[in-house]
């Protein structure tokens, strides 16, 4: 069974350059790494401040979906996003609700994971054409996260960094070694990053 990390958080926090940053830390240790992507850029219907539930429950189940297609590609699955700060989005949308009792799956598809990133913000949104550039938008999902992660993840699960960290000169040595202990011994042969295929491609 592979690994499984997450980086998760808010939007603009430059979850997806940690995400390959991280897993080319990964395969120049040696190991084969697989890139699960962000699923909401692939949402059919809508996103941002103007989401519905439906919207985000697609997320949900896309994020899981996607999941399980990669989980056995490789040795370690490093993903951008998880199942937790998806579902930040859709309690923002709901007003709290849980209109499709998604919260028991949500719980025990936590529990898949054996490292959460959190990624916190104190780096100005990006105009990327797709998120929101809304910084009140940004702190509601931020005001969720910090009320839902206590719940969802236990502490020995979860790492936190602040976004402004997050260089090219970042080193995820110490990172990698909390997920999978100490490098193989003798020199490592690096191994790709794979973006494998998935439904939408």
């Amino acid at each position: 069974m592979a690994y499984k990390i997450a980086f998760i958080g808010s939007h603009s926090v430059r979850k997806t350059n940690a995400v390959h940053s991280f897993a080319g830390s990964v395969g120049r240790s040696g190991r084969s790494v697989e890139v699960g992507r962000e699923v909401i850029r692939f949402n059919p219907l809508g996103l941002n401040e103007g989401a519905t539930p439906e919207a985000q429950l697609w997320v949900l189940m896309a994020q899981i979906q996607q999941e399980l297609e990669l989980r056995n590609s490789a040795e370690v699955l490093v993903t951008d996003r998880a199942v937790l700060d998806n579902f930040a989005y859709f309690l923002r949308t709901t007003g709290g609700e849980d209109p499709f009792a998604v919260k028991p799956l949500v719980a025990r598809w936590c529990e898949t994971y054996d490292l959460f990133v959190r990624l916190l913000p104190d780096v100005p949104l990006k105009v990327d054409g797709i998120r929101s550039t809304s910084d009140r938008f940004r702190n509601e999902i931020e005001e969720i996260l910090n009320a839902i992660i206590p719940v969802y993840v236990p502490e020995e699960r979860l790492a936190t960094y602040w976004s402004s960290a997050i260089t090219e000169d970042f080193d995820w040595g110490a990172l990698l070694k909390r997920l999978m202990g100490p490098p193989p011994a003798g020199d490592p042969v690096p191994q790709p990053v794979t973006l494998f295929p998935t439904l939408w491609d």
